[in-house]
Parts: structure tokens; C-alpha cells; sequence
């Protein structure tokens, strides 16, 4: 059994940041991470073309900004190197290969008990931490909707996380369910590619540009969500036209005042809604029904696909492993209180990069952390 002061599970983003905080005060701390490198969600399971939506300012994490000359919304492997070099400049060595089996609190040594099997040694390991930091995250595994007659479906179908680029779907006719930022640059790439695309827009969505976003939030610092809001949804307006003419239904609710409340965040365009306009990307309705390659739409439609790409998010799987933590966690594995409330448990449990706040709230979130354990230490 190792002892130390704080275990970090998950060496994302959310781990790094919260090490690093540690760090910063002396706080002994060890990193555990299930794959064999840090950022595997940027690095493993993430398209080629992606990069930053949010502009560089609100993604730097604590006690390491981006250098000076780095584009203003960072590509995929920009980000990836600021991690790798945040990683080695802080000092930060994870424990790769090091999948959580279980992790309970002890009452009698006031200690958190982690189970972790070291899958490159096939052996388990045991830890006893006095603090334990969640930081698996919210995107940890991808959900692929029950969708009826999918078994039956005699194509291809994989979730985005599994998806790099268009070149093997090149003349095929391809679904991609769901319009977030996922689904919609995502239909943009295959159709680049070649492929006839059509996308799924099953819910209401506010599609914004990277720029319209940049200026709402530098406003929200000096005007009222609602007020931000009206002026986004206007440019957006301006911008993009009306894009329920082409089978998008737009949001009533403005889209900085849903980020707060539900964490849904808008759609960013980077190009798609230009070819939805010129009818290289069609738009349907919600899937009813799956029969071999003929996939049945909500408006009636049947059209036949050769390949399905689920943009349909990710779900936590903290409840898998976790055999404490009600108080903090709800059986989704999402915390139970909403930011700002929701990073800190009982008995030394928190939880980082669950805000739905992206990595501005995964920086705000690591540095309550260290500051809290710092205080406890203290205090003890």
C-alpha cells in the first residue's frame, strides 16, 4: 500500500491543471491514467481537423500561459504540445497504464483506498490518499444511442471519438447523428472529402462563429447575459441568415444563459452551414427506425446509408469505480450542485473539468482545489 498526500485520477487536462496547482504549493500528489499518455482524449480520440473553438485566453491552464505568437484558436496539435510541454516544465510524471478498479473511503485511516490494476504489468497496485481529485471528466466514454433496428444496420457506425478524417468514407452516402460542434464539423470534413452527407439536427441549437463567440464572452465581463445574448443571437442572425429555412431549428433561450444553467453549449460553424445552405450537406430530422442500410426519418423519409457517425456526446463513468461520493456525484457520474458549488465532496473528494465550463473551467476548478487542500493541510 503507497501513501500520499493527493491521488489524481485521469491525466487530462483536468489532472494536469490540478497537479500543477498542487505543485505550485508543495502539495505531494501522484497522477493516474488509464491510457499511456497525457490529453488521450486530444491525442487518441479526436478528429484531425479540430482545434480550439474558444479562443486562446480562456484555455490557458494555471501557471503556464500559451506562447505570444500562438493563433488565436489553437489547432488540435498546438494544444497537444502545450500539454505535453505543461506536463514537463511543471513536472508533472503520470502513472500511465493505470486503469481505477475501485476507490472507497476508509473511515478508520481517514484515507481514500484506490484499487488500480497496471495493465502494461498486469499486476494491482494500491494507494491510500488522504485527498482524492476526480479528473476523468466529463467526455470519459462514448454514447451511442439505443436507437431501434441499429443491430440490423449492414454498413459501418462509430462514435466521433473514433472518427480522424473523410478519406475512407470518400464517395459513400454517410449519416452523422447529432449537430453539436462534433456532428457539425464533422459533416463539414466528409463532405470535403467527397462523401455525401446528411446530418441529424434532433434538438434546438444556436450556431455562432468563433469570432461571434469571442465577443460575446469579452462582453459578458461588462454587460448582463441577457444583453450579451440579444447581441449574438443578432450577429448570428446577420451572419448566417435563418437557418430553421434549412431544417435547423434555432434556440429560444439565449446561448450564454443556456451554457450557465445546463452547460449546453452552442454550435460553432466552420464552414458547414454554407454548404447546408447550397444543399452538399442535407438536414433531417430525428432516426425512427434502422432496417439494414434503410434508415427511416421523423418526417417520413427513408433514404439508405452506407455509414452512421454518432456525434452524440460522451457520459461519465465515475459511477463505475467510485463506491463513495453520493453526496458529490449523481448516479450519471455527474456532480449532484452546479458550478460554482460543485468541485468539493466529503471526506477530501473533489472533482475537476466536470463544469461543463470547458477549460476555463477546469483552470478555475484546479486552483479551488490546491487552495482547499492547502487550507485543510494547514488546518490539521
Amino acid at each position: 500500500m503507497e501513501k500520499i498526500v493527493v491521488v489524481i485520477i485521469g491525466a487530462g487536462p483536468a489532472g494536469l491543471a490540478t497537479s500543477a496547482c498542487l505543485n505550485h504549493f508543495s502539495i505531494p500528489n501522484i497522477v493516474l491514467e488509464r491510457e499511456d499518455c497525457c490529453g488521450s482524449l486530444w491525442k487518441k480520440r479526436s478528429y484531425d481537423r479540430m482545434s480550439l473553438h474558444i479562443a486562446k485566453q480562456f484555455c490557458e491552464l494555471p501557471h503556464m500561459p500559451f506562447p505570444s505568437n500562438a493563433p488565436t484558436f489553437m489547432p488540435r496539435i498546438d494544444f497537444i504540445n502545450y500539454l505535453d510541454n505543461y506536463a514537463s516544465q511543471i513536472g508533472i510524471n503520470p502513472r500511465f497504464h493505470r486503469s481505477v478498479e475501485s476507490a472507497s473511503y476508509d473511515q478508520n485511516a481517514k484515507s481514500w483506498i484506490i484499487e488500480v490494476k497496471n495493465t502494461a504489468l498486469d499486476k494491482f497496485e494500491f494507494y491510500a490518499a488522504q485527498f482524492l481529485v476526480v479528473a476523468t471528466g466529463e467526455n470519459n466514454e462514448g454514447l451511442i444511442p439505443e436507437l431501434p433496428g441499429l443491430d440490423s444496420f449492414r454498413g459501418e457506425y462509430i462514435h466521433s471519438s473514433q472518427y480522424k478524417n473523410g478519406n475512407t468514407f470518400s464517395g459513400k452516402d454517410v449519416l452523422v447523428v447529432g449537430c453539436g460542434n462534433s456532428g457539425l464539423e464533422i459533416a463539414y470534413d466528409l463532405s470535403n472529402s467527397g462523401a455525401q452527407t446528411t446530418i441529424v439536427s434532433h434538438r434546438p441549437v444556436h450556431i455562432l462563429t468563433k469570432e461571434i463567440v469571442l465577443l460575446g464572452m469579452l462582453l459578458l465581463k461588462i454587460l448582463p447575459c441577457k444583453l450579451v445574448d440579444y447581441i449574438v443571437m443578432l450577429l448570428s442572425k446577420q451572419k448566417l441568415g435563418d437557418i430553421s429555412h434549412y431544417g435547423l431549428k434555432r434556440q429560444t433561450m439565449g446561448p450564454f444563459y443556456l451554457k450557465q444553467t445546463t452547460g449546453q453549449s452552442p454550435t460553432i460553424d466552420v464552414g458547414a452551414i454554407g454548404k447546408i445552405k447550397t444543399g452538399e450537406i442535407k438536414v433531417f430530422p430525428s432516426v425512427m427506425r434502422i432496417n439494414g442500410k434503410e434508415i427511416n426519418f421523423e418526417n417520413g423519409k427513408t433514404k439508405q446509408f452506407d455509414a452512421i457517425i454518432f456525434a452524440t456526446g460522451y457520459r461519465s463513468t465515475v459511477r463505475n469505480w467510485l463506491q463513495e461520493g453520493e453526496d458529490l456525484f449523481n448516479d450519471s457520474g455527474m456532480p449532484k450542485r452546479s458550478s460554482p458549488s460543485h468541485w468539493k465532496g466529503e471526506n477530501g473528494l473533489y472533482c475537476a473539468g466536470f463544469a461543463r465550463n470547458g477549460l476555463l473551467g477546469i483552470s478555475v476548478d484546479a486552483q479551488n482545489i490546491a487552495k482547499d487542500i492547502k487550507l485543510a493541510l494547514s488546518q490539521s
